[in-house]
C-alpha cells in the first residue's frame, strides 16, 4: 500500500476497495525505482554474508558438539514442570501469527475507504508498515517448509535415542522435520520485521522470540542447533523483504550509505 489514493477517494466504498487492493499488489510486485537501491543492496549482501557465516557456524557447532548432550538434559516430554513452555509456544506458532497478521491487515484496508485526508494516510502507512511484516513472515515459512522436507531431521529421540544425526532426507513426514525450527522462523522474522518499523519495540520483540526459541527446546520438539538455524533464516528473509520494500519506496527510506530506515 502507499500513499498514491487521491484519484481513489471520491468512489464508492466497494469500487475504493478493490482499487486500493490492486494498488497495494502493483506497487509490491512493480520494478523498483529507489535510486540508493544499489547501494542498499551492497549494504545487504554484507549483512546477509555476516548472519549466514555467523550463524552458519554457530549451527554446526552446535550440531556436533552440543546438540545431543542438551536435549538429553531437558525433563521429559510431558513433565509438569515445563508448564510455562506449553502455555508460551503457541505464540510462535506460524499459522496462529500468520493469520493474526492477516487479519489484522484485512481489517486495515476495510477500513480504509471509510476515512480520508489524514486519517487515511495514517492508516495507510500502518497497512504498508503491517504488509511488510505480513510479507516477511510469510516468506520466511516458505523458506522453511521447502527446507525441512529437504533436510529431513529427525526431532529429539525419533529413534529412540539422543541421536543429533538422525537425518533422512525428503521424507516429508512430521518426525523428520526439526531443522529449522518454524516457531524459531516465524518469531525471529516477526520479531526482526517489527523492530524494522517499529525500532521501540525491538528488544520487547526479541525477549518474546528468545522465549518462544526457549520453549521449543524444554519441550523437546527441537535440538538447539535447530532454533539458531531457525532464527538466523526468519532474520535473513525480514533483511531481504525489507530491502524488497525499501527499493520499491514502500514503507522505508534509503539513506545515502545505503541504510534502510522506516519512513
Amino acid at each position: 500500500m502507499s500513499t498514491s489514493v487521491a484519484t481513489i477517494e471520491s468512489r464508492g466504498y466497494v469500487v475504493q476497495l478493490v482499487a486500493l487492493l490492486r494498488l497495494s499488489v502493483v506497487q509490491l510486485l512493480r520494478t523498483p525505482t529507489h535510486a540508493r537501491r544499489s547501494i542498499a543492496a551492497q549494504r545487504l549482501g554484507r549483512d546477509v554474508l555476516l548472519i549466514a557465516g555467523l550463524g552458519g557456524v554457530l549451527v554446526i557447532v552446535l550440531l556436533v558438539g552440543f546438540d545431543a548432550t542438551e536435549i538429553a538434559l531437558m525433563p521429559p516430554r510431558g513433565s509438569p514442570d515445563v508448564w510455562w513452555a506449553r502455555a508460551v509456544t503457541d505464540f510462535g506458532k506460524d499459522s496462529y501469527v500468520l493469520w493474526a497478521l492477516f487479519a489484522a491487515l484485512i481489517v486495515t484496508v476495510t477500513a480504509l475507504p471509510l476515512l480520508q485526508g489524514a486519517s487515511r494516510a495514517r492508516l495507510l502507512r500502518f497497512g504498508t508498515q503491517l504488509e511488510y511484516v505480513f510479507v516477511a513472515v510469510l516468506c520466511a515459512n516458505l523458506v522453511t517448509e521447502v527446507l525441512k522436507y529437504a533436510i529431513g531431521r529427525g526431532r529429539p529421540f525419533v529413534g529412540g535415542k539422543a541421536n543429533a544425526f538422525n537425518f533422512v532426507p525428503f521424507t516429508g513426514t512430521e518426525p523428520y522435520f526439526s531443522l529449522p525450527s518454524a516457531h524459531a522462523v516465524t518469531a525471529f522474522a516477526l520479531a526482526f520485521a517489527v523492530g524494522a518499523v517499529w525500532p521501540r519495540l525491538r528488544l520487547f520483540m526479541f525477549a518474546y522470540a528468545l522465549l518462544i526459541a526457549m520453549s521449543r527446546l524444554v519441550l523437546l520438539a527441537h535440538h538447539p542447533s535447530d532454533v539458531v538455524a531457525g532464527a538466523m533464516i526468519g532474520i535473513l528473509v525480514s533483511v531481504a523483504v525489507r530491502y524488497w520494500f525499501a527499493a520499491r519506496r514502500l514503507g522505508f527510506a534509503i539513506r545515502n550509505d545505503g541504510q534502510i530506515v522506516p519512513i
